[in-house]
């Protein structure tokens, strides 16, 4: 059993004594945390009103009676929209004028994992500051409940339709284009909420035909809910026959997507961003941002269309920070994860959905041979076992200085460019390693270039 900690929240698995994982009490604990730090920031005399939403984990239903009884005992009004993605929750906090927000869903972890990821006035996640000051009113246990006469309440609105519209009438979301293609799409939704979002949202951009696989939002993930190659082998079979167009693959809490192509290839997390950038890059001129373990097919195309590319820490708050510091058009992260700042400052599959398919639409060209279009690279993911008595911020700053006639960014542990790849190696905050990203033109070239620095590492540390 495990319980995580972090800024952005608390997860663990569910079940066992009190301190085994994410138990009532700790969801309780944490819960009241999150309520006292929201007072603290939004002012003691203001009646907070927060936004519960949930993925469709068979623990749900309990951890959302915790948290929004927990809430209203705090004295917030609680607004609670059930089973919603994550970008879903976002938007109702922005919908709601809401002071704050609570998602329930442990993202691609196994079923028997929940989480609470909270949520700013902006329905953003919260920055480091705001995250480490709930962690230590929880530590504390340092709250103060409301009296009976106030008690806050509770309303319970469904706000799939709000985030349907939102993304329909984004200016580059090309319903006429779709609905002339007259696109065959499959999809896989792992048994959540997705089940709901994905086929609302395909339908109200113009698809007509839906192969809908695991769509039944009831917790019973039918394989590992992480969309990654190894795992989407029934959709990817699927596409082998013939039967659609694109194939779209999304996590439990929606703010993932994954894409097959026509003849059942991966078409590449990486690429999800990748592809989306390059159709809003051809209709609106700025800046990019990913994080840096991201590809560098995205600096490519941003450069292709006269824009900058940025590279943020790792993380979605700050990879959105580093969006607004540049005023980027597009940004996101590596794993499909795709932030369209015209709709909000969240990873949202259904924005990349619609975007996607106007892009194909509009190119009039299969998705194989869109993704053959951009620039091709493979990302090689290793680790480095480390002893906890190594001082991991003097190793990183002795490679550092070991490449330092390369370009090197140090924001976020240690990532070398070169000029036929490049390599980031960041330490883990949970375990003693050292986590080596490496991405080349080739899967070889990627893992040559990891082990080169393996092996300065190795040597440094000895």
């Amino acid at each position: 059993m495990s319980l995580v900690k972090s800024i952005s929240g608390i997860r663990g698995t569910i079940g066992g004594r009190v301190g085994d994982g994410l138990d009532p009490v700790d969801i309780v604990r944490f819960t009241a945390a999150y309520a006292t730090q929201r007072i603290e920031q939004r002012g003691k005399d203001h009646k907070l009103k927060i936004v519960v939403g949930r993925d469709a984990r068979i623990s749900g239903e309990m951890v959302d009676l915790l948290v929004t009884g927990t809430l209203i005992g705090m004295g917030c009004d609680v607004v609670n929209i059930g089973l919603a993605s994550t970008p879903t929750t976002e938007m109702a906090v922005i919908g709601e004028k809401a002071d704050g927000g609570i998602i329930l869903t442990a993202s691609h972890n196994p079923k028997q994992w929940n989480a609470l990821k909270l949520l700013n006035e902006k329905g953003e996640f919260l920055n480091d500051a705001e995250g480490k000051g709930v962690l230590a009113i929880a530590e504390k246990e340092d709250f103060l409940f409301a009296e009976v006469d106030n008690l806050g309440h509770i309303t319970r609105k469904d706000y799939l339709p709000y985030h349907v519209e939102n993304v329909v009438g984004l200016e580059l979301v090309d319903t006429e284009a779709i609905r002339k293609r007259n696109f065959t799409v499959a999809i896989d939704c792992v048994n959540s909420v997705g089940g709901l979002a994905i086929p609302a949202i395909l339908k109200a951009v113009g698809v007509k035909n839906i192969i809908e696989l695991n769509c039944t939002p009831n917790g019973q993930f039918p394989h590992n809910p992480e969309p990654l190659p190894q795992h989407l082998t029934e959709i990817s079979n699927l596409m082998k026959e013939g039967k659609a167009d694109v194939g779209f693959v999304v996590d439990p809490d929606v703010d993932r997507l994954a894409i097959i192509c026509e003849n059942g290839d991966m078409f590449g997390e990486e690429y999800t961003l990748v592809s989306v950038a390059d159709y809003v890059l051809s209709h609106t001129s700025g800046n990019t941002v990913s994080n840096m373990s991201s590809t560098r097919a995205l600096s490519d195309v941003t450069r292709q269309h006269g824009g900058e590319y940025s590279a943020s820490a790792v993380g979605e708050v700050n990879v959105t920070t580093e969006m607004k510091r540049v005023h980027a058009v597009i940004g996101g992260e590596g794993n499909g994860g795709v932030i369209y700042p015209a709709s909000h400052y969240g990873r949202d599959a259904l924005v990349g959905i619609a975007l996607f398919l106007s892009s194909l639409a509009q190119k009039g060209c299969k998705v194989s041979e869109l993704r053959a279009s951009f620039p091709n690279y493979c990302i090689s993911k290793n680790r480095i076992d480390l002893t906890p008595a190594i001082d991991v911020d003097a190793l990183l700053k002795a490679v550092k200085e070991t490449y330092k006639s390369e370009r090197v960014n140090d924001k976020d542990g240690v990532k070398i460019d070169f000029k036929e790849g490049w390599v980031h190696l960041r330490k883990s905050n949970t375990e003693p390693i050292i986590r080596v990203y490496s991405e080349a033109a080739t899967m070889d070239a990627a893992n040559a270039l990891a082990q080169q620095v393996i092996a300065i590492v190795n040597q440094i540390s000895r």
